[in-house]
C-alpha cells in the first residue's frame, strides 16, 4: 500500500458517482492534494463534451494548485478532442506530481503520462490500477479489442432445462436471483436474444427495480436473427430502445453495436445465440445461475458445442436458494 492509496479511493468513489458516464466515454476522477496531505479540489467527468475531472478539480482548488499533487484514476490525456488536454491544464497550474491508476490504453489520448515527464513532473502509475480497471472494465476491453465486452447470462435447472417441457418460458430462479439480473440489465448497454426467444417468450428485456417499476437507464434491446417479428411484440414497444440485427453472425452483431456505442453486451438467451457466440470466441464472461429444481424435460441450457470452452470460475455464490458461477472464458 502507498501513501497514495486513501486518495486514490477518493477519486475513484468520485469516479462512479451516480451521474458519471457509462459507455462511449471513461469515468475518470480525481483529486488535488497540496504539500500538508489537505484535499484543495477535487472533481469528476460528467459525460462527452464537458470538461475532464482533472479540469474540474483544478478549477475547485479555486488557485492552490501550485505544487499539488493531482491524483487521477486514469493517465490524464494528451490530445486535443471536444476539450484540450489534461496534461497541458495540469503543467500550466503548476501541479509538481501526478499520480494516476489505470494507463490510458488509446493511441490517440495515452502517453499523457510521458508528457508530464518530459515537462519535470514527478509521475507514479499503477495505485490502486487493478480497481480503477473494474471502474472501466468494458471501456478498456473496447479499446483494447475493439468490440463489446460480452457477458453470458444463463439461469437452469439442476438438469441443465432453461425452459417448460414445450420450449415455453417459466420461472427457473428465484426472486434475489431475478433482482441481480435486473441489476445486471441496468448496468450494461445493450441485452441480446435470438428471434426464437423473441418469438416464444416475448419478453420485455427491460431492467426493473425491486418493486417491478422500469429504472432510469435502460439496455438498448437487441434481437438477433433472419426472421421476420411481428410489430406486437413486447421488446418492440416504447419501454426502450429496440434494434433488430437481421443476420446470424455474431461477428457481425458485436461489430454493429461496437458502431452505435455500445461497450458491454448482454447475452440473455436463448441457446442457439450462446452457442453462437460461445462457438465464434465472443464471450468474455459468463455468469450462470443454477436453480435447485430438476425439470426432467425441455430444452437445455446450449446447442452442441464443436469444442469445448473453458471457463476460469472467479466466484461462486448463493443467490437466495440458487447458485451463481461467475467466470471469465479462458482465451
Amino acid at each position: 500500500m502507498s501513501r497514495w492509496d486513501a486518495y486514490m479511493r477518493q477519486a475513484l468513489d468520485l469516479a462512479v458517482s451516480p451521474d458519471a458516464p457509462r459507455g462511449e466515454n471513461p469515468r475518470v476522477g480525481c483529486v488535488l492534494v497540496d504539500a500538508t496531505g489537505t484535499v484543495v479540489g477535487a472533481g469528476y467527468h460528467r459525460g462527452a463534451g464537458t470538461p475532464h475531472a482533472e479540469v474540474v478539480a483544478l478549477e475547485a482548488a479555486h488557485g492552490r494548485t501550485l505544487g499539488a499533487t493531482a491524483v487521477v484514476t486514469l493517465e490524464p490525456c494528451r490530445h486535443v478532442g471536444r476539450t484540450g488536454p489534461c496534461t497541458e491544464a495540469l503543467i500550466s497550474a503548476g501541479i509538481s506530481r501526478v499520480v494516476f491508476a489505470q494507463p490510458d490504453p488509446t493511441a490517440l489520448a495515452g502517453g499523457g503520462a510521458a508528457n508530464l515527464a518530459d515537462a519535470g513532473i514527478e509521475v507514479i502509475g499503477g495505485v490502486c490500477a487493478d480497481d480503477a480497471l473494474e471502474v472501466n472494465r468494458a471501456w478498456t476491453h473496447v479499446q483494447v479489442t475493439g468490440r463489446p465486452l460480452v457477458t453470458l447470462k444463463c439461469a437452469m435447472s439442476l438438469d441443465g432445462r432453461v425452459a417448460g417441457p414445450g420450449g415455453e418460458p417459466i420461472a427457473i430462479t428465484g426472486p434475489a436471483a431475478r433482482a441481480l439480473s435486473h441489476r445486471l440489465r441496468s448496468e450494461v448497454d445493450a441485452i441480446a436474444v435470438g428471434t426464437g426467444t423473441a418469438l416464444v417468450d416475448d419478453p420485455h428485456l427491460t431492467a426493473r427495480d425491486a418493486e417491478g417499476r422500469p429504472v432510469a437507464r435502460q439496455p438498448l434491446r437487441v434481437i438477433v436473427g433472419e426472421r421476420e417479428i411481428p410489430s406486437s411484440l413486447h421488446v418492440l414497444d416504447d419501454a426502450a430502445a429496440s434494434l433488430h440485427l437481421r443476420t446470424r453472425s455474431p461477428r457481425e452483431v458485436v461489430e454493429a453495436l461496437r458502431d452505435r456505442g455500445v461497450h458491454h453486451l448482454l447475452i440473455e438467451g436463448g441457446p442457439t445465440l450462446a452457442t453462437a457466440f460461445l462457438e465464434a470466441g465472443l464471450v468474455d464472461e459468463v455468469m450462470w445461475f443454477i436453480a435447485p429444481r430438476l425439470l426432467g424435460s425441455g430444452p437445455i441450457s446450449l446447442a452442441r458445442l464443436t469444442h469445448p470452452v473453458p471457463v476460469v470460475v472467479s466466484a461462486v455464490e448463493s443467490i437466495g436458494d440458487d447458485v451463481l458461477i461467475r467466470g471469465r472464458i479462458r482465451p
